[in-house]
């Protein structure tokens, strides 16, 4: 499903990624494990066209995305959430949902089944008017979640998803993605420095260093 080929990646004059190649095939979940500065957040951020390649490519489903704009990859299936959950603080739990909705879905009584739908699979029911400012880290973590699934992605792309969660949160939080992905058979790129995500995940771990 989703491929890269020898990208190499800068940030501004500092050379990141030197000739990254990875895969994550249909129905896998796979665990890209670093020490902080090694480039996991980097090659997330490569592939979702926020720092443009220097060099490489970057394959879903054999359509080269790398010369792309952040936008049309995320058209084409490419769904994120990012490490700080990405919530709008202005807007209600339910209007951070909504904005994921695939075009679609249209009238405003089927809207809101499917955000109510994706607030029980969170169990969040009741949450919708719900001001982001007055959940957990746990809820905001779900709602960023169903709202990426929500557009109904082909790849899923996870940076640091369960970082700053307690260990029971955390625990409870990777069951709830991990489900997630199997029940969806959704491709899933998981970035973490936490050896027991990548083991928790039960796919296969890459492991990124700095040369």
């Amino acid at each position: 499903m989703l491929e890269l080929k020898a990208i190499d990646t800068y940030r501004g004059p500092a050379h990141i990624l030197y000739g990254v190649s990875l895969h994550v095939d249909k129905q896998e979940v796979v665990c890209l494990v670093g020490r902080n500065g090694a480039g996991k957040t980097t090659t997330i951020e490569s592939i979702m066209g926020f720092l443009p390649l220097r060099s490489g490519q970057i394959l879903l489903d054999d359509e080269d995305l790398a010369r792309l704009p952040p936008h049309e990859r995320a058209k084409r299936g490419i769904g994120f959430s990012p490490e700080d959950c990405g919530v709008f603080p202005e807007l209600s739990v339910g209007d951070n949902l909504a904005f994921a909705l695939p075009a679609r879905v249209r009238g405003r009584s089927q809207r809101r089944a499917r955000i109510e739908q994706a607030l029980a699979e969170a169990d969040l029911s009741g949450f919708a008017d719900r001001d982001p400012a007055t959940l957990s880290g746990g809820q905001r973590a779900r709602v960023a979640l169903m709202r990426t699934l929500l557009s109904e992605p082909h790849v899923l792309l996870l940076d640091e998803p369960f970082n700053k969660l307690d260990a029971q949160l955390r625990h409870d939080f990777r069951r709830f993605v991990f489900e997630h992905a199997a029940d969806r058979g959704l491709p899933t790129l998981l970035v973490t420095h936490d050896a027991t995500d990548a083991q928790a995940a039960g796919g296969r771990v890459i492991g990124l260093a700095r040369p």
